[in-house]
């Protein structure tokens, strides 16, 4: 059973950083792709950024192009979400989720497991 937990939100004024991360438990030696996906009030979850375990390829949605950068850690199982020039509207629950299959790991229901999230809060 692979688990996820998110840390490191929290509030910031517009055009600030933070830093998330995610650390996962379990079967991460056939994960085949870690990803950021974040909620806001009222709208649907939505695809962030996503990295392939093996190569390290990454992945933006347009929004957070730039702006936003996911790496990992092989070493200590864990990937993370560096956020810069943040705005209001990136103010959302943000969550981590794994995937054990193939594929484009662009859509929520490409992943298996998932974290709790954790609250980003962007002031203006």
């Amino acid at each position: 059973q692979v688990q996820l937990v998110e840390s490191g939100g929290g509030l910031v004024q517009a055009g600030g950083s933070l830093r998330l991360s995610c650390a996962p438990s379990g079967l991460t030696s056939i994960t085949n792709a870690m990803g950021w996906f974040r909620q806001a009030p009222g709208k649907e979850r939505e695809f962030v950024a996503r990295i392939r375990w093996r190569t390290g390829l990454t992945y933006y949605a347009d929004s957070v192009q730039g702006r936003f950068t996911i790496s990992k850690d092989n070493a200590k199982n864990t990937v993370y979400l560096q956020m810069n020039s943040l705005k209001p509207e990136d103010t959302a629950v943000y969550y981590c989720a794994g995937s054990l299959r193939v594929g484009s790991y662009l859509r929520a229901s490409d992943y298996d497991y998932w974290g709790q999230g954790t609250q980003v809060t962007v002031s203006s």
